[in-house]
């Protein structure tokens, strides 16, 4: 499976996999598939929406990992510093928590319907939590 469907809100996304750049990532995110959760917006981080995870130990280290991802890139954060968790950028972005700066691995890139994060991401600010599926 190289790609997976995001439905978030009332939103419709296809994301593919970094399996050459994160392989572990990939590897360990697609044994949660199909993945429900929630997402809210960041505090720190500019514009993107996050799902805490809190002491969640996904037993991965860092790869492919960026503190600046452009609107799409999705970043696992496997923990450490900061509590466990998944940004999904919807515009500038500089990943950080309250202990500071942080390097997430890009694991997922959406791939169409780009013009509709920004539409999610405000929603997220100014509505409050929304569901998310990442499905195959």
């Amino acid at each position: 499976m190289q790609t997976i469907t995001i439905a978030a809100g009332p939103y419709r996304f296809t994301a593919r996999f970094e399996d050459e750049l994160a392989p572990k990532t990939c590897a360990k995110f697609r044994t949660l598939l199909p993945y429900k959760e929630r997402i809210i917006h960041v505090r720190w981080s500019g514009e993107s929406c996050w799902i805490p995870l809190g002491d969640y130990d996904f037993g991965l280290g860092y790869e492919n990992h960026t503190s600046h991802p452009a609107p799409g890139q999705i970043l696992l954060y496997p923990g450490g510093i900061s509590e466990t968790e998944i940004l999904l950028p919807y515009g500038s972005c500089c990943f950080a928590s309250k202990v500071g700066q942080l390097a997430g691995n890009h694991f997922l890139t959406v791939l169409d319907n780009l013009q509709d994060l920004p539409k999610l991401g405000k929603m997220t600010l100014w509505e409050g939590a929304q569901h998310i599926t990442f499905g195959a």
